[in-house]
């Protein structure tokens, strides 16, 4: 028994008014009627604002301006069981420059794609060169509806000529007829009726043929010209009904105003049908030489009726061989002969539309819709057996990069580091942070396994503590922003900076490599602090300011070994009791534990293993500072909420090969819809290194494995398969949005891939050894990724 074909087509699609739309309709029910083994679906495109009842076949809808629903298209388009995707295209059905919003489509499936080409430019501009070209690149099958659009593509873009099919435009299958009949149905008079029909817009050209008519009406007085059809949605929401007025206003300049009728609204298929059936002679007086097709000429044609036309390049080739007469553009004069001669030799015109008649059977929708279905399984067996490598991220590095500090030292000057870039050159005018700072002290100290390494350092280490000790208020608070002019800019920073300097301090304090008189004031500076960490209400203030704390207490630090160091009044650590001091920062770090407990006791649902009813920014970092606390204390509580929270972050980031991070463009609230963009490396930094964090407390392998996901997001494991990171300078860029990456390169992203890529750098063997390295085989990666789902339900169940 043969599997059932599943085929998803995008395009618009009816109840919309669009040729297009109709299309697209017709093809899937020509396709699906005809075979019981196929089922159709639709990915609908629409106009902002517009909202249609759509047919049941129609499950996804894009709005055309909207880049994320493009994005959201493909993440559809893989979870779904589809075999292949039919694409309709024409330019101006997608946003972007030259349509190229349908790329975010094209370039992140893994199906088939068969594209029908409505539109092909012979000269095209550069962008619309592109675009045709990469839409080649992405097709596995082009379909054209004409010999002229074949040699376009070959000549023009140079397509391969095994990827081009032609099949012509479709159309209903009507018997040779009589049109008095339909003219009585109808209550149509004209002897004879002339039509042109179709989306009423300026390139119709339907002026030359009304210039034509006052002689040939005086010789034929019942001639009537019937124009049928609204106006172009975009050329009424553009310029009104400037050109039908203009062409009112013609006719009675000319005196026609009894011989042209127009019709204005757009009529259904069968309504369509009856009206062509019922007209005499089909007029299409087109004024562009680059119509690569027209369903209106191709109905006509099928329905044989008796055509004059101007010569672009569709009715060239299907009018050939007398199946109806050319005239050439705006002539006036060959219209005025052309209407003559099919009114008076009709044993020639009965011949003329015959031979149409004939030609058009070949294009009826039940043979167009059998040779579709042709190209679907050929192009499907094609696909299936060719040799290709599945894995789409195959071009990352098999081992860490290089550490580079040049970018790290390019921000840095005499005073901190500069907050941004523009283009990778500091940015002065943005001055320093306190939140970059400390950091950075984190960033920085991480790599220091040596005295060789401190020595190399401490520039950076004198530099970045030189200013968190002068950022520091008399409360122990910190002021976060200072101009490039060295003057503070706000009364104090906000929690989240002081978590940020504390989390660099801890640092410094509890590494052994560095001077015992840097820790020493690393350690005051925090112990100045105490009383605004006690005070913290803000989440990610407290994981910060947790995961500095647990920093100092892994490292035993001992306060008495600070006590001696200060003989000043000011800055000497007083003679304390060692085990006190100590006592209170672990009440303070085991507060902040519990508080953050509270808070997901407070917020999580069955379906939201989350610490807020919405996820924000610095995510994994709260998750982290959770799994520190069960480090530290050993409480079985901070170990399940760490790792569920953790896991939760992976259920809704990991897409099976990458991570797609929570977007800054309004955050991802409970009940909410995820937004795709802008997407920080942050969230990607912190999440290694909780991930990385998580594998050496509960010694899992899929942390690990995800660890090392989550750092090539860096390295273009990422939606847009973009790598952000410099390896000759060790710059970072700021972020990925829906236009591409922002190419600035600040402070911050450098930081948390430098915090990353040191968390990673203690396990490099174990992360890239066996199943890591699977992306060489397609069957070893299934696997690892399975094997990571399998493990979150096991979590998740527990």
């Amino acid at each position: 028994m043969n599997k059932q074909l599943r085929i998803l087509f995008i395009g618009t699609y009816v109840p919309k008014e669009c040729g297009i739309a109709t299309f697209t309709s017709d093809l899937l029910n020509s396709v699906s009627g005809e075979y019981k083994d196929v089922h159709c679906e639709v990915i609908a495109l629409n106009d902002p604002s517009e909202t249609y009842n759509y047919p049941e076949e129609v499950v996804f809808q894009i709005e055309r301006d909207k880049i994320e629903d493009y994005y959201r298209a493909a993440d559809y388009i893989n979870q779904s069981d589809a075999d292949i995707v039919c694409l309709q295209h024409e330019f101006g059905l997608f946003g972007g420059d030259a349509g190229d919003y349908i790329y975010a489509i094209l370039s992140g499936i893994d199906k088939p794609v068969i594209t029908t080409m409505h539109t092909v430019i012979r000269e095209p501009e550069l962008e619309y060169r592109v675009s045709t070209e990469k839409l080649i690149r992405y097709s596995e099958k082009l379909v054209v509806m004409s010999q002229t659009a074949v040699d376009m593509l070959k000549d023009v873009y140079e397509a391969p000529e095994d990827k081009i099919e032609v099949i012509f435009h479709g159309l209903p299958d009507y018997p040779f007829n009589n049109c008095e009949k339909y003219k009585k149905m109808l209550n149509l008079k004209g002897s004879p009726l002339v039509l042109t029909f179709g989306l009423l817009s300026q390139n119709k050209g339907i002026e030359s043929l009304l210039d034509a008519l006052p002689d040939v009406v005086n010789k034929y007085p019942d001639l009537v010209y019937l124009i049928l059809g609204a106006t172009h949605p975009g050329v009424k929401k553009r310029n009104g009904e400037a050109y039908r007025q203009y062409l009112k206003n013609k006719v009675s300049e000319l005196g026609l105003e009894n011989n042209v009728v127009f019709h204005d609204k757009f009529v259904e298929k069968e309504e369509l049908c009856t009206y062509i059936l019922a007209s005499d002679i089909y007029a299409s007086p087109y004024l562009s030489r680059e119509q690569i097709v027209s369903g209106a000429l191709t109905y006509a044609i099928g329905m044989g009726k008796a055509i004059v036309s101007t010569p672009y390049w569709y009715a060239q080739e299907m009018l050939s061989d007398n199946r109806g007469l050319l005239v050439d553009f705006r002539d006036t004069e060959g219209f005025e002969k052309s209407l003559l001669y099919l009114i008076e030799n009709p044993e020639e015109c009965d011949i003329m539309r015959k031979k149409a008649y004939d030609f058009g059977r070949k294009m009826t929708w039940e043979n167009v819709g059998k040779e579709y279905t042709t190209v679907f399984h050929k192009a499907l067996k094609n696909y299936n057996t060719c040799p290709k490598i599945q894995n789409r991220f195959n071009f990352l590095p098999n081992q860490l990069p290089e550490v580079k500090l040049d970018h790290l030292k390019l921000l840095t000057d005499d005073v901190g580091i500069i907050q941004h870039t523009d283009l990778g050159v500091p940015a002065l005018r943005y001055g320093y942070s306190t939140d970059d700072v400390g950091r950075a002290l984190v960033a920085v100290t991480q790599l220091i396994n040596s005295e060789e390494k401190a020595e190399e350092h401490w520039k950076l280490i004198a530099t970045y503590m030189s200013f968190l000790e002068y950022a520091q208020t008399d409360t122990g608070h910190f002021h976060n922003f200072m101009s490039y002019k060295r003057e503070f800019l706000d009364e104090k920073g906000s929690e989240d900076t002081l978590g940020r300097a504390i989390y660099g301090l801890g640092h410094v304090v509890s590494c052994s490599y560095l001077s015992k008189n840097i820790r020493t004031l690393a350690y005051t500076l925090v112990r100045k602090s105490k009383q605004e960490m006690e005070n913290l209400s803000h989440p990610r203030a407290k994981a910060y300011t947790m995961c500095g704390l647990h920093e100092m207490f892994r490292a035993g630090v001992d306060v008495d070994e600070f006590g001696s160091i200060f003989n000043s009044p000011r800055d000497a650590v007083k003679s304390v009791d060692s085990l006190v001091e100590k006592e209170a920062f672990e009440s303070i770090f085991v507060k902040l534990a519990d508080s953050l407990v509270d808070l997901y006791e407070t917020n999580h649902k069955d379906d939201w293993n989350w610490f807020e009813p919405t996820v924000t920014y610095s995510n994994a970092k709260l998750s982290e500072s959770l799994l520190l606390a069960y480090d530290y204390t050993k409480n079985k509580t901070y170990r399940k909420i760490g790792l569920a929270t953790l896991d939760f972050l992976t259920e809704i980031q990991w897409r099976g090969d990458f991570f797609d991070l929570v977007g800054n463009q309004g955050w991802y609230s409970y009940n909410g819809e995820k937004p795709l963009f802008d997407q920080q490396p942050i969230e990607a930094g912190y999440l290694t290194q909780a991930y990385v964090s998580a594998y050496e407390i509960v010694r899992e392998r899929k942390y690990l494995e995800l660890a090392k996901y989550s750092f090539e997001y860096f390295m273009g494991r990422n939606r847009l398969r973009t790598v952000m990171h410099d390896c000759s300078t060790g710059a970072v860029c700021d972020g990925l949005n829906s236009e591409g990456m922002n190419y600035n390169q600040g402070a911050e992203p450098v930081i948390c891939y430098l915090m990353a890529l040191s968390s990673l750098n203690k396990h490099e063997n174990e992360a890239f050894s066996t199943i890591l390295q699977s992306r060489v085989s397609d069957e070893a990666n299934e696997g690892a990724l399975q094997r990571i789902k399998n493990l979150l339900s096991a979590n998740q169940a527990e």
